[in-house]
């Protein structure tokens, strides 16, 4: 197989508290691969770690111990605080409304992307933005909207086509439909299904939602209390579990004609 995209090795995160027995680790001795145009999910509970990786990974936060290579070059690790990687890896959040600015139209928050990171004239930029929206279901209308405008799945697709300007090779979706409707996100998650396949974009995806992680991954890890207690193709993972924290993953998920229990109703 040739060399991985990315490659995550022995990632560890320790997050000091007042003293060593205080320490958090989030992350511990964290390890995998992922190809070129693969879409790779790390899935947990809240609190499993998963976040806290994709974070080192897209270097926003800095690596206790261990190293992320893209390419084969490092690009974040232990005393690697920034991302070298630049706009090779791109990251999108959660709430989409928190990564844009309210005081700024949304054709302007992707136009200065274009500007900083590839200088084009002012005419070429215009365009591109209207590509960039066009290619995420929106349109040049939405160009001069504020994002207090839109609803969410507005939002979230253009904070897609803003980590998109850059033309990155890996996206890393950080519950980026947790927060979005039902109806709404299986629009979202089909369109991220197509640009994929459009762009040979891979993708990091994660997320605690077992039903959409089988939808948009390949691959998956499962990761409790910031270790990888289970890894493999996500079918195998989903069907044929083998360990009992992924059974219990499993388990909790409401299947048709799950109602609460008397417990929970009346809590």
């Amino acid at each position: 197989m040739s060399e991985p995209l990315l490659r995550v090795a022995n990632l560890r995160k320790v997050f000091p508290g007042q003293g060593t027995a205080d320490d958090l680790v989030a992350v511990d001795g964290v390890s995998f691969d992922l190809q070129q145009g693969e879409s790779v999910a790390i899935v947990g509970e809240s609190g499993s770690g998963k976040t806290t990786t994709a974070r080192i990974i897209a270097g926003l936060e800095t690596a206790t111990d261990g190293e992320v290579l893209l390419d084969g070059k490092t690009v974040a690790g232990r005393g690697i605080g920034l991302l070298r990687a630049g706009r090779d890896i791109q990251m999108v959040f959660q709430d989409p409304f928190g990564s844009l600015d309210p005081r700024q139209r949304v054709g302007a928050a992707i136009e200065e992307l274009l500007a900083v990171r590839f200088r084009q004239p002012k005419a070429e930029r215009r365009a591109r933005v209207a590509e960039l929206l066009e290619q995420v279901g929106l349109d040049e209308q939405h160009a001069g909207e504020y994002p207090r405008s839109l609803s969410g799945g507005q939002r979230q697709r253009v904070a897609i086509a803003r980590a998109l300007a850059l033309q990155p090779r890996l996206l890393i979706l950080d519950e980026a439909v947790a927060a979005l409707d039902v109806s709404v996100q299986a629009q979202v998650l089909n369109l991220l299904i197509d640009l994929r396949e459009q762009l040979d974009i891979s993708y990091l995806f994660v997320s605690h939602d077992l039903a959409v992680v089988r939808q948009i991954s390949d691959r998956c890890l499962v990761m409790n209390e910031g270790v990888v207690v289970e890894a493999g193709t996500t079918a195998d993972i989903l069907d044929h579990p083998g360990q009992p924290y992924t059974q219990q993953l499993l388990a909790a998920v409401p299947r048709p004609g799950w109602v609460p229990s008397r417990r929970a109703a009346t809590a």
